[in-house]
C-alpha cells in the first residue's frame, strides 16, 4: 500500500479521498489554486501546494504542474477524483511515465471510451446491447439524413466526443432532422472542438440505470450492482438511488453481466461505471463507460457496506479485488441528492458568495454528508457550485425517502441561493414516490417542482409570530440591562401615539413586499394581512420549534431566524413539508426589490469572466440579440438585448472579471 498520495482535485471529492486515506494511514497531499488557498481540502490534507491561478486552465487542468508537485513531495500515486483530469488519457499516461501510479484505469482503456461512436462499435462487437443507430465516418448531411430515415423516429443526434449534455438533440420527424443536425454540430464544435455526430434510436420515457464495475490487474472484473439516475434535468442527474425500484432480479443479473462484459472488453482496471438506457419494456442498451469514480458512488457504498475509494487504492497498489462477485451484498436502500448554490427561480442559474450560514443534519447511521465547504467558506465563480451531497440509507425505499425529507428539512443555507426547496418538492412528488420518473420528466414538467406563486398563509403567519416573539425577548433583555427595567417604553408591544400596541412588520419574498400588522403580545395576537385578520393563540417558541393555534387550528413549525432585529438577515419557517424564506426589512424601506436591471441596461446575473463581446457603441440591436457571453461555474451564459435599440456603451472587454449586477451594456434611451 502507498505511504503518500496526491489528490489532483478539490472540494468535496478531495475531502472524501482524504478521509479514506487517513483511515488507512496514508499521508495526503493537496494542490490548490489561488481561489482555494483557504479551502477545506487544503486544510484537511497533510501537505498542500499551490499550482496556479483561479481558473481551472491555470491550475487544476495543469497536468505537468500537478505531476511536478507529486515528484517533489514524494507522492507515490495520484488520485484524480472526478472531473478535471480524471478521464484525460494523456494525463494518466504522463503520470505513469513519471514513475507515479495513476489511481484509475489505464490510458488505453480511457482512449477506447473517449469516442462515443468508437465505444459503441466496440461494445457491439463484444456482445453488449447497443441502441440501433449510425456511427459512421461519413458525416455528409445527405448520408446522415438517409441513415436517420432508416433508423426511424424519434431519434437522437449526439456529439461523438464530449459529454455533460452538450451537443444532443431529439428529432421526431424527418423534416426536423437537418436544422437540428446543424445546431448540434455547431454546439459540438464549440464545446469539444469536433463536430462529428452519431445517430441513435431515441427510447421514449427511458430510465437511466448504471452499473458500478471494478477490475484489477490480476484479470478479475466484477460489478457492485446498480444505481438509478432517472431524475434528471437537462441530462444532469438530480437524484440517485440504489437499488433501482424499476429492476427485477433477472434484469439486474442481465445488466450486471453485460456491464462486466463491457469492462472486460477494454481490459478495465479500477473503478468505473457502465451506463445503460432502459426502455419501459425492460430492454437495455449501452450508453457509455465513465472511466472514473462517480459523484453518486456513496449510494453504492451505503447498500454494499464497502469503501470504494479504499478499493481504488488497493487495486492501484497491485492488490486483487477484495471480494468476489458472489460476496457483494445489497442491504437496504440509499438515496443521494446534491445541494447546489443555484437559483431554480432563475432557470437554475449557478450562484456564488459566502456561506453566511450552513446548517446540515448531523451524520449518523442513516444520514451521510459529503461536503467540501463549511460555514464561512465561499462558493466561487470558478468551479462547480455544489455545496454538499446528502445521502440517506434505511431498510427500504419508503423509509429512505422519509429520512431524506427529514434531512432536507434540517438544511439551511444563507448567502448564495440554493436548490433546497426544489429538492424538497422533488422527493415528495408522485413520480419519485411511485418510482415512475423517466429521464425527460423533469424537463417536460418542471413547473410541477417549482414553488407555488402564492405565499402559503400559515407559513407567513408562523414566520411573523416568530419575529414578534423575538422582538419581545430582545426588548425584555434590553430592559433588564437598563437603569429602568420596568419602563413602559421598554415593552415591545407598548402603547404608542396613534395606535394601541399595533406593530407592523415587512418582509420581502421573491421580490414581493409583504406587510403585516399585529396587536397583542406574549403568544396571543391578532394579525392583519391582505384584508384578513387571523387569531393567533398560545404561541410558544423554543429551540427553533414554534407551536401555536391559527384561527383555532393547532400547528407546529420549525423556525430559523438569522437576526432578531427589525431589518436584515433571513427568516425561514418550515412546516415539515414546505418552507418559506423571507427577508425582514424595515417598514420605511420601499425601494424596488424585484431585482436589478431594466430596459436600457444589460447586467451580469452573477460574477464571471467575459469571454465574448458581440456589440459596440453605436450598433443597432434587436430584442433578444446576443450582446455578450460570460463564463462562470463551468458554464457559459448568454446576455441578450432587453429590447431593440442602439448601444450607448459597452463597459467590458473579453477577459474582464465582472461582479454580479455589474452593468455591462447600456442602450440609448
Amino acid at each position: 500500500m502507498f505511504d503518500k498520495i496526491l489528490i489532483a482535485n478539490r472540494g468535496e471529492i478531495a475531502c472524501r479521498v482524504i478521509r479514506t486515506a487517513r483511515r488507512l494511514g496514508i499521508r495526503t497531499v493537496a494542490v490548490y489554486s489561488d481561489a482555494d488557498a483557504d479551502a477545506q481540502h487544503v486544510r484537511l490534507a497533510d501537505e498542500a501546494f499551490p499550482i496556479g491561478g483561479a481558473r481551472p486552465q491555470e491550475s487544476y487542468l495543469r497536468g505537468n504542474a500537478i505531476i511536478a508537485v507529486a515528484r517533489a513531495c514524494g507522492a507515490q500515486a495520484i488520485h484524480p477524483g472526478y472531473g478535471f483530469l480524471s478521464e484525460n488519457a494523456d494525463f494518466a499516461e504522463a503520470v505513469e511515465a513519471a514513475g507515479i501510479v495513476f489511481i484509475g484505469p489505464k490510458a488505453a482503456s480511457m482512449r477506447r471510451m473517449g469516442s462515443k461512436a468508437g465505444a459503441k462499435e466496440l461494445m457491439h462487437a463484444a456482445g453488449v446491447p447497443v441502441v440501433p443507430g449510425y456511427t459512421g465516418e461519413d458525416q455528409s448531411p445527405d448520408v446522415l439524413q438517409r441513415e436517420a430515415d432508416a433508423i426511424g423516429y424519434p431519434l437522437m443526434i449526439k456529439a461523438a466526443h464530449g459529454g455533460g449534455g452538450k451537443g444532443m438533440r431529439i428529432v421526431r420527424e424527418s423534416a426536423e432532422f437537418l436544422p437540428n443536425l446543424e445546431s448540434c454540430q455547431r454546439e459540438a464544435a464549440g464545446a469539444f472542438g469536433r463536430d462529428r455526430v452519431l445517430l441513435e434510436r431515441y427510447v421514449e420515457r427511458p430510465r437511466h440505470i448504471e452499473i458500478q464495475v471494478f477490475g484489477d490487474s490480476h484479470g478479475n472484473a466484477i460489478h457492485l450492482n446498480e444505481r438509478e439516475c432517472s431524475a434528471q434535468r437537462r441530462y444532469q442527474k438530480v437524484l440517485e438511488e440504489s437499488p433501482s425500484p424499476f429492476l427485477t432480479a433477472d434484469l439486474r443479473e442481465a445488466m450486471g453481466a453485460a456491464a462486466v462484459l463491457a469492462a472486460r472488453a477494454i481490459d478495465y482496471v479500477n473503478a468505473g461505471t457502465v451506463e445503460f438506457i432502459v426502455g419501459q419494456d425492460g430492454g437495455f442498451y449501452f450508453m457509455e463507460i465513465n472511466t472514473r469514480l462517480q459523484v453518486e458512488h456513496p449510494v453504492t457504498e451505503c447498500v454494499t457496506g464497502l469503501d470504494l475509494v479504499e478499493w481504488q487504492l488497493r487495486v492501484a497498489a497491485g492488490e486483487p479485488l477484495p471480494l468476489a462477485q458472489d460476496a457483494i451484498a445489497q442491504n437496504g436502500h440509499a438515496i443521494e441528492v446534491r445541494l447546489y448554490a443555484e437559483d431554480p427561480d432563475a432557470g437554475f442559474l449557478p450562484g456564488s458568495g459566502r456561506l453566511d450560514r450552513l446548517r446540515l443534519p448531523a451524520p449518523d447511521a442513516h444520514v451521510r454528508i459529503d461536503a467540501g465547504v463549511v460555514e464561512g467558506d465561499t462558493v466561487t465563480i470558478f468551479y462547480d457550485p455544489m455545496i454538499a451531497k446528502l445521502i440517506v440509507h434505511d431498510a427500504d425505499r419508503p423509509r429512505a425517502l422519509a429520512r431524506l425529507r427529514d434531512a432536507l428539512a434540517q438544511c439551511e443555507i444563507v448567502g448564495p441561493k440554493s436548490n433546497i426547496e426544489f429538492l424538497e418538492r422533488l422527493v415528495r412528488h408522485r413520480v419519485v414516490v411511485d418510482a415512475t420518473i423517466d429521464t425527460g420528466y423533469l424537463d417536460r414538467h418542471l413547473d410541477e417542482f417549482m414553488p407555488a406563486a402564492q405565499t402559503d398563509p400559515d407559513l407567513l403567519l408562523a414566520a411573523t409570530v416568530a419575529r414578534l416573539i423575538a422582538q419581545e425577548r430582545e426588548a425584555n433583555a434590553q430592559a433588564a440591562g437598563s437603569n429602568d427595567p420596568h419602563s413602559p417604553w421598554a415593552i415591545a408591544d407598548g402603547w404608542r401615539l396613534g395606535h394601541g400596541g399595533r406593530r407592523s412588520l415587512a418582509f420581502v419574498h421573491r421580490g414581493e413586499r409583504l406587510e403585516l400588522h399585529a396587536h397583542g403580545s406574549g403568544g396571543d395576537y391578532r394579525i392583519e394581512h391582505a384584508g384578513a385578520t387571523h387569531a393567533i393563540d398560545g404561541a410558544r417558541l423554543a429551540d427553533q420549534a414554534l407551536s401555536l393555534r391559527i384561527d383555532g387550528r393547532g400547528r407546529r413549525f420549525r423556525i430559523v431566524d438569522e437576526r432578531v432585529r427589525d431589518e436584515g438577515g433571513q427568516l425561514t419557517a418550515h412546516d415539515g413539508e414546505r418552507r418559506l424564506r423571507l427577508e425582514p426589512v424595515a417598514m420605511y424601506r420601499h425601494e424596488s426589490v424585484a431585482g436589478a436591471g431594466g430596459g436600457d441596461r444589460v447586467q451580469a446575473p452573477m460574477p464571471g469572466r467575459v469571454v465574448v463581446v458581440k456589440a459596440a457603441a453605436g450598433d443597432a440591436v434587436a430584442m433578444g440579440q446576443e450582446l455578450l457571453v460570460i463564463e462562470a461555474m463551468k458554464m457559459e451564459l448568454s446576455l441578450k438585448a432587453p429590447r431593440a435599440g442602439t448601444v450607448a456603451q459597452v463597459r467590458a472587454v473579453a477577459g474582464d472579471f465582472v461582479d454580479a449586477d455589474a452593468v455591462l451594456v447600456t442602450l440609448e434611451p
